[in-house]
């Protein structure tokens, strides 16, 4: 009989880590002490309950490196991935645009890319296209708006960081000790 994987809690109980506090975490100054012990005791148990998964180092490559992700993820807050890539000289875009969500893959589409999938879809949507090559419809869009224009850009390519970079910054963070 096959095992069923193991859920990541984030899965199994959305509702921790969805908690309004925890999606926008207060500044201690604007609280009043109870309210601040809730948040820290709502964090701890959250903190405590990601540590602890399987996934912990992909969870927190990808929304460090990947993908800018809204709220606490892998025991982190939206300003200490902030942080964290500052001090690995990396910036991740969030794309609030009603066209898409933020591509998952592995950095930017390479304008090429776009133009080739259009010549062989021409009968594609843009976001159809998008869908294809795993980025927003805004992107594709854009570069199809270069190319009518004749000022496609080069994409330069930034080194990513490794596993291991981003969870030696994770370490030097003070609140990944917390429990």
């Amino acid at each position: 009989m096959a095992m069923r994987p193991t859920l990541p809690p984030c899965a199994v109980s959305p509702e921790m880590y969805q908690d309004e506090i925890l999606l926008s975490p207060p500044a201690r100054r604007d609280v009043t002490v109870e309210q601040w012990r809730d948040y820290l005791v709502k964090r701890a148990a959250a903190h405590r309950r990601c540590a602890g998964c399987d996934v912990l180092a992909d969870c927190l490559y990808r929304s460090v490196v990947e993908v800018d992700v809204l709220g606490f993820v892998a025991c982190t807050s939206e300003a200490e991935r902030r942080t964290m890539r500052r001090e690995l000289g990396i910036e991740v875009r969030f794309d609030s645009s009603p066209y898409g969500t933020a591509r998952v893959g592995g950095g930017p589409v390479d304008h090429a890319e776009v133009i080739g999938a259009r010549k062989a879809h021409p009968d594609e949507t843009c976001r159809e296209l998008a869908q294809r090559l795993g980025c927003s419809t805004s992107t594709v869009k854009r570069h199809l708006r270069q190319e009518r224009e004749g000022r496609a850009v080069a994409v330069t390519t930034i080194e990513k960081p490794s596993v291991g970079d981003v969870l030696d910054a994770f370490d030097r963070l003070d609140t990944s000790r917390s429990v």
